[in-house]
This record gives C-alpha cells, structure tokens and sequence, in this order.
C-alpha cells in the first residue's frame, strides 16, 4: 500500500507548513504543497490525496477579487469535507472552511489577538479526536483580525479565545478549523513580524516582550503542534489502512 499524501494549500511565502511539514515526513505522510499565490492551480477535487490542508496568510477568506486563489479554494474545501475527505484549516484555512461551508468571518469587535495565547478547550474539545490530544493548559501563537463570528451548520466549537471568539472548530466529523498557528515557531514568528504589511498596535517594549515570550516557549510550541499534526497524521493513516 503507498504511503498516505496529503495537499497543502499556501498563500504566502513567510506561511509555509513549518513544523507541520516535518511531523508530516517523520509521520510517514507525504504531501504536495500548492503555491497558490504564486499562479499554481488550485485543483477542483483532492483526488490522488488522502486529505487537505489550509495555511494561513494576512488576506482575509472574503478576499476573492484581490486574492484569485481564494474562491477556488473555497470550493476545493467544499468539495472535500461534502465528500467525507479529510481537512485541516489553520488561521486563514480556519475562516476559509467555516466560509465555504456556510458561515461568516468578520472583523474582531475585540480587536487583534496576537502572541502567545492559551489554548482554552471547551468540554467537546477535551472529548474530540483532533483537539482532545491537546494538554490541558497548552498555549500557542495567534495571530489574527478576523474571527468565524458564525459557525456553519453543524459545526462544534471545541476551543475558545481569551476573547470569546471561535479558536477552534470541528465542521464535520473529518474536518477541523484552528484559529491559532500551531505549526509555526518563534523564529517563523520573528519573520513575520519582520515583513507583515499589517503591523500589530502595540510599542517596540512590547513586541520585545512578546517575541521574548515566545522564544521562552519554544519547547511548548513545538509540543504542542507535534501533538496536532502526528494527531491528524494518525487519524488520516489510521482511516485509509482500514479495509
């Protein structure tokens, strides 16, 4: 039997799968990524692939006409989780899953969250396939404006922001949204810091902190993600062994 393969979609460079993609190869999983800013077509179906994977990115999952590459990918999404296929959305693929799949994103009323965050999982987190492997007390990296501030039809929330907001979703039983960036560490926060075209609001002192915090953190980090991508791994090879 071949090795399980999954398809990753990116948006841009500085946002690639990071740790995912090393738990991924360790896993035994392979993967293609799609360089869909950079013109790669974004396919209509997975076909050929065990499962999908979202990145994130600084456009938002309603920009379509600045962003091409979008509404294809939100079809592709559709397509996959409608079929019973296999999805991961991580921040950006988080609002696209929940978009494509009928509910809404929309800008923060909180404003931005941003650094390190707890990982605050609800009762039907602690017990999901996905995000019950996380520890009880778990932080990761955040970064974000938008929010899903309407959940799909039939989705479960299984984390929530300090603020209130969707910080996770199960959209159907193969099919996951994370609002946080498990897959990214501190040396790929420092880069995004470095060339994001939306600035967070705080002072140099306080970037410093949080970048200090977060370097602090870079065992945690890497826990914690490992957790979530041999998780998903696992799910997905588990499911394709079965006869």
């Amino acid at each position: 039997m071949s090795e399980p393969r999954l398809l990753v979609i990116q948006h841009e460079d500085d946002c690639p799968p990071a740790w995912f993609g090393d738990v991924f190869t360790a896993s035994g999983i392979g993967y293609d990524v799609v360089l869909a800013h950079r013109g790669a077509r974004v396919p209509p179906t997975i076909d050929g692939y065990d499962g999908l994977v979202v990145l994130g990115g600084e456009m938002g999952a309603n920009d379509d006409q600045t962003c091409p590459w979008l509404a294809p990918t939100k079809i592709l999404i559709e397509q996959t989780v409608r079929t019973g296929g296999w999805f991961l959305g991580i921040c950006l693929g988080h609002q696209l899953g929940a978009v494509a799949l009928g509910g809404e994103v929309a800008v923060n009323p909180q404003g931005q969250a941003f650094g390190l965050t707890p990982i605050r999982l609800t009762p039907d987190g602690r017990l999901d396939d996905l995000t019950g492997a996380v520890p009880e007390g778990s932080r990761s990296i955040q970064w974000n404006s938008d929010i899903v501030s309407t959940l799909p039809p039939g989705a479960v929330r299984l984390a929530t922001a300090p603020d209130g907001s969707v910080q996770a979703a199960r959209f159907a039983p193969k099919a996951w949204g994370l609002q946080f960036h498990p897959e990214a560490s501190p040396t790929l926060f420092r880069e995004w810091l470095a060339l994001t075209n939306e600035p967070p609001s705080a002072t140099a002192s306080q970037l410093a902190a949080i970048t200090a915090e977060i370097d602090a953190a870079e065992a945690e980090l890497r826990r914690v993600g490992g957790v979530l991508a041999r998780r998903f791994c696992d799910l997905v090879a588990t499911s394709i062994s079965v006869p």
